[in-house]
């Protein structure tokens, strides 16, 4: 008999501090809620709700473990009844109950639901009883399709969120190819210094006059000629020139305004 009385406080602690760390969460979420609720997020919510349903998980083991008495077989009889206030019960109770009464002990030692509420309860069950088969099969049927719906809903939503994000959090650009953009602009970094095919420029060259002769050929310009609508005739340092086929050699028909320094400039 101390064995089983021993075990049956061991219970009622571990369920009296489960009920209590219960008890505290649900306290602190409702303040969450009436309090906080401009700047309560859904995560927060859901982390609440969370933990809410870990202690329950908790509280329902306790309950079928081997180790706690079924208390559906204990019975809880009121040994004192008194009108006058109780600091013991307002203590345990936290204000709640302030006497222990016989107006208050029929409410707290109830075993059954209220008058009322068995009325609402036998209300329902009657309701329920008189729907048919069918009736109650096609209702069953439109509350899963209207939960399916809202569901694709929340989903599709969800996806259009997560989508959405990833667009404004891709990256448009590279940052090495920025870096070595900037650096070949500003620096020459990565440059290469060989001329490709087809580029011409300065040549240096040993003898004298080569360079100025070479400078004024890199300037040649494509000039209509009269006659030859179609070939374009080369111009040398301002001197007209004909062209030949081979490269490399100098035309032989110059024209030139140069007279003889032997010509006496009466002579006809």
């Amino acid at each position: 008999m101390q064995r089983e009385e021993k075990q049956l406080e061991q219970s009622l602690e571990a369920l009296i501090s489960q009920v209590a760390d219960l008890k505290n969460s649900l306290v602190s979420f409702i303040y969450k809620l009436e309090n906080e609720y401009d700047r309560l997020t859904w995560p927060s919510v859901l982390d609440s709700f969370a933990l809410l349903s870990g202690q329950l998980n908790t509280l329902n083991k306790v309950l079928k473990n081997e180790k706690t008495p079924l208390l559906r077989n204990q019975v809880i009889i009121p040994l004192v009844l008194s009108p006058d206030r109780d600091e013991e019960i307002m203590r345990q109770t936290e204000g709640r109950v302030p006497v222990f009464s016989h107006e208050v002990v029929p409410d707290h030692l109830r075993t059954k639901p209220d008058p009322e509420v068995e009325e609402q309860e036998k209300q329902l069950s009657t309701d329920a009883a008189r729907i048919g088969t069918d009736v109650a099969q096609k209702q069953i049927q439109n509350l899963n399709k209207m939960c399916l719906n809202l569901l694709e809903k929340i989903n599709k939503e969800e996806r259009e969120s997560e989508s959405g994000g990833l667009r404004q959090n891709k990256q448009t650009y590279n940052s090495a190819d920025t870096n070595a953009l900037v650096a070949a602009v500003a620096f020459g970094k990565g440059l290469s210094n060989r001329r490709p095919p087809g580029v011409t420029g300065p040549v240096q060259s040993s003898q004298p006059g080569t360079n100025a002769i070479i400078t004024g050929a890199s300037a040649m310009q494509q000039v209509q000629m009269p006659g030859t609508p179609n070939q374009a005739q080369p111009m040398l340092g301002g001197v007209q020139m004909q062209q030949t086929g081979q490269p490399g050699k100098m035309p032989s028909g110059i024209k030139t305004n140069i007279k003889s320094a032997s010509m006496h400039p009466y002579q006809r």
